[in-house]
Formats: structure tokens, C-alpha cells, sequence
């Protein structure tokens, strides 16, 4: 079913207004969709604060048994629902059935882990005082999520949300709302009570800014860009919504040189083409030991120029397109903008400056920079791999923080002494020594400076959700 799910019935969007949901690798109409606005929103909010009234009061093994069905649903349906996946990003079909799987995952872990949502008591400094802590649900939230990930965003907050003793609204990209769907149709199967979640598809604007006003709902859970996530912060400022926000990113990678510069300069291709580079912690900034930078180069072109380019089907594994034009457009700016700063520009067996074909695609792009240019600082969310060299530690981790974002960072070295300088010296929420993927559903997901508010993932991903409540006994009087 293609439609909103709403107090567990499927249903178009109040207005009747729809969405063409287009192919990025064709540019041609999958589907028309719903696409609702703020009346959607009321609709569900009003469903999710009557399920909330039970949902919360019910024992944490209570919902872990609709989580864990959710889990085995999806894991049941992983390979329909990635098709969908791959039908509205591009990405190619085991990438999509890999994220659906880690969103399994995630409502796996969160079953147990609402378990654990463990209280304390504190020794107070009167005989006939006593105090303990616990922690209780916040309320209804709000959740709104990117297009990169379309089945793992949403699963990493909704799934802890629950958790957790929440309701939810799910507000999916437009871009991806098959993903949303198929997500919901996930719940339906697991028979989660009516209005526990609910997900609306639409006018990501106007729904943003009624979740904030919206009494009901008492947070907000963003993955997205920082623009997004500071208009966010400005409205939250004036009621009061919590937030957790999931950011953008300017990963760097350090390389030195000791380190198999063959091998790591193959798997640093294929990491940072991974869903065409639009992952919030692909690596950006490759920061080499000047001493290996020619052959790293070297290696590097011959990786990019192996890469096939296509519509992505169950058959094929190739590089697919960006997620619209607008996103095309801004990677197409940075290395125009780049070879007006004088970098050098290195494209797929010298390929043509733009896609001409139809789809939103870019050739995979090697620039060789230096680190006073300005297009660095700009995320580029795309399949542009940025090398720079380097002669010193210092100076490597000088560069690597001059970057307004704090998301991942990236080091691999085989020298000990060095894997710790770099690792407690970067100014990162994550730091990967030695491996590209710092992340996981027990590992806290967190961003520094402009990359984020809160964690997501982990037991950290449990209290986003959760209130701290002190309950204070006086007059207690145990004498014998």
C-alpha cells in the first residue's frame, strides 16, 4: 500500500493533493503518491496522543514484542522493500537490502534495550530522606528524515522512540516515500496498536513548522541538512520541542604512510561511492602523506575509471544517479568550483565536464586541492573524492578540524602512537581507525559542532527519548 498510514488505517492525503514520484536514474514517473500537509499532521497527532495514553503505561516487554515483529517482518520483506528503495535513490539493490537489514536491526536492538531503561537510587545527606530516579517517555514525537537512507534514518529514531514509551509521526523524505510506506506496511504486519505510528508523506515546510506549534507532540527528531536543522533550532527556541538533530558532514580521512597504500586507496574509493556519496560520514577530505600521495592518485584514477554507471536493477551493481536535479547541480558546482580555484580535476576515462544523458548523475571525480581553497569547507554529498597532502601529524589534524562540521573522521595508519594522537585529537562525535564504518545499532551516533544535537543509536539513543524525573521521599523513619 502507497499511502499514509494514519491511526492504523491507509489513507490519501487530506486535500487529495498527490506527489510524482520520479526515477532518478530515468527521470520518468514511478507513481503518483499523497502528499499532505499540516492537516495530515493534526490528523495524526491526534491519533498518536490517544495511543499514547496506553502505549506508554504498557511494560517494556510489551512493546519489545511488537518490535522484534517488526524486525522479523522486515527482515521477511527485506528484498520487495529494497527494490522500492532502489527504484526512488538509485542506489543499487544490495546497498538497499543492507539498509533495510540494519533497520531490522535497530528495532532488534531498541526491543531490548527499552529493557534497560534502568533508574537509581541517591544517598541524600538526611537520615529520613530518600531518592531515587527514573525515567519516563516523552511524549509524542515528531520524526522527519533524509532521502539517503530511507528505511535506516527513520528506523534508528522510530524504533528507540517505542521503545521508549512513545507514540510516533514518521514525516519521510518526498523524495523516497516508498521507503516510508513499506516501513508502515512493516507495522501494520506486526499488529502495533492503532496511532502507536503513523506516517504522512508531504509539504516537508509546512509539516516542520506545525510539528513545532503542535502542543502534543513534545519532540522533534531530524536527520537532514544543518540549514533544516538551524531552522529548527530557531522555532524549537520558541516552544519549548526538544530536539535531536543529525546534520551534515565534512569527514576527513588522514593516510599515512604507513599504511598498504594499494589497498586503502581501492577501499577509499569504494567507501566514498558508496550510495553515490550521499551518506552523511562519507569520507571527503583525504589528507595523504606526501610521500604516497603520487601513488595513491595513481591507484585512485584506476579505481574510478573500473566504475560502471546506470539504473540500478536485482542484476546490475553500478554506480547510480544523485537524487534530483538540484542535487546533481550542486555537486556539478563544486568542481566547476574547484578548477576555477585551480585544482586539478581527474573524472572517469576523462569524461565529459557534465552527464548528458538523461538521470541525475555525475562522474566520479577525483579533485587534487590544497587545504587555503574554499570549495573544501562545502559538503559535497556526492561521488567527489578530494585528496590533499600532507607532511606532518600536526598539520594533518590542523586541517582535518578546520571545518564548522564535527560528524566522522577517519585515520588509518599501522603506527599505535600515531592511531591515538589522531583519534583524541580530532574534533569529531566519530573517529574510525582502520575501518570505514564507525557505526552500528549499539554504537552512539553523534555529531559535534554544527553536525548535530544528541545522539541516535546505542543506549545514548534510549534517553534522547526519554525524561529524567526525581522522586524525593521525606519523614522516612526506619528506627528499630
Amino acid at each position: 500500500m502507497h499511502k499514509q498510514w494514519i491511526n492504523g488505517l491507509w489513507c490519501e492525503a487530506i486535500d487529495h493533493t498527490t506527489w510524482e514520484l520520479i526515477n532518478p536514474a530515468t527521470e520518468k514517473i514511478i507513481q503518483l503518491v499523497p502528499y499532505g500537509n499540516e492537516k495530515d499532521l493534526y490528523m495524526a497527532a491526534e491519533a498518536a496522543k490517544d495511543a499514547l495514553k496506553n502505549w506508554k503505561r504498557e511494560t517494556p516487554y510489551f512493546r519489545a514484542n511488537y518490535l522484534k515483529r517488526t524486525a522479523e517482518i522486515i527482515r521477511d520483506y527485506a528484498e520487495s522493500f529494497a527494490a522500492k528503495t532502489t527504484l526512488e535513490t538509485g542506489k543499487p539493490q544490495h546497498e538497499a537490502v543492507s539498509e533495510w537489514q540494519s533497520a531490522a536491526n535497530l528495532f532488534e536492538w531498541y526491543a531490548e534495550e527499552g529493557k534497560r531503561n534502568y533508574g537509581y537510587t541517591i544517598p541524600t545527606n538526611r537520615i529520613d530522606k530518600r531518592a531515587q530516579i527514573i525515567y519516563q517517555p516523552i511524549g509524542v514525537v515528531g520524526v522527519i528524515t533524509a532521502w539517503n537512507f530511507p528505511a535506516y534514518n527513520p528506523a534508528r529514531s522510530v524504533s528507540a522512540a517505542l521503545a521508549a514509551g512513545c507514540t510516533v509521526i514518521l514525516k519521510g523524505s518526498e523524495y523516497t516515500p516508498l521507503s516510508s510506506f513499506n516501513l508502515a506496511k512493516a507495522f501494520e504486519l506486526s499488529g502495533i496498536p492503532p496511532g502507536v505510528v503513523n506516517v504522512i508523506n508531504g509539504d516537508a515546510p509546512s509539516i516542520g513548522t506545525a510539528m513545532l506549534a503542535h502542543p502534543d507532540i513534545k519532540k522533534i527528531s531530524f536527520t537532514g541538512s544543518t540549514r533544516v536543522g538551524k531552522f529548527l533550532m530557531d522555532g524549537a527556541a520558541k516552544t519549548h520541542t526538544k530536539l535531536s538533530l543529525e546534520l551534515g558532514g565534512n569527514a576527513p580521512v588522514i593516510i599515512d604512510e604507513t599504511v598498504d597504500i594499494i589497498q586503502v586507496a581501492q577501499a577509499a574509493v569504494k567507501a566514498k561511492l558508496r550510495n553515490c556519496g550521499q551518506v552523511c560520514i562519507a569520507p571527503q577530505r583525504f589528507y595523504v602523506q606526501q610521500s604516497i600521495l603520487d601513488r595513491f592518485l595513481a591507484t585512485a584514477k584506476e579505481a574510478i575509471n573500473a566504475v560502471s554507471m546506470g539504473e540500478n536493477t536485482k542484476k546490475t551493481t553500478l554506480l547510480g544517479p544523485l537524487i534530483n536535479k538540484k542535487q546533481q547541480n550542486h555537486v556539478q558546482h563544486i568542481i566547476e568550483k574547484a578548477q576555477q580555484e585551480g585544482a586539478r580535476i581527474f573524472r572517469k576515462n576523462n569524461s565529459p565536464a557534465k552527464w548528458e544523458g538523461n538521470g541525475f548523475f555525475v562522474y566520479p571525480t577525483i579533485i587534487h586541492a590544497k587545504q587555503n581553497m574554499s570549495f573544501i569547507q562545502e559538503e559535497f554529498f556526492g561521488p567527489i573524492l578530494c585528496l590533499i597532502g600532507y607532511d606532518t601529524k600536526e598539520t594533518a589534524v590542523q586541517w582535518a578540524n578546520e571545518t564548522t562540521y564535527g560528524l566522522a573522521a577517519y585515520v588509518f595508519t599501522n603506527n599505535l602512537q600515531n592511531a591515538y594522537f589522531y583519534a583524541e585529537n580530532l574534533e569529531f562525535g566519530m573517529v574510525g581507525v582502520n575501518e570505514w564504518a564507525p557505526q552500528g545499532a549499539e554504537l552512539p551516533f553523534s555529531g559535534w559542532k554544527q553536525s548535530g544535537l544528541g545522539q541516535e543509536s546505542g543506549a545514548e539513543g534510549l534517553r534522547e527519548y526519554l525524561e529524567l524525573k526525581l522522586i524525593s521521599f521525606g519523614g522516612i523513619n526506619n528506627t528499630l
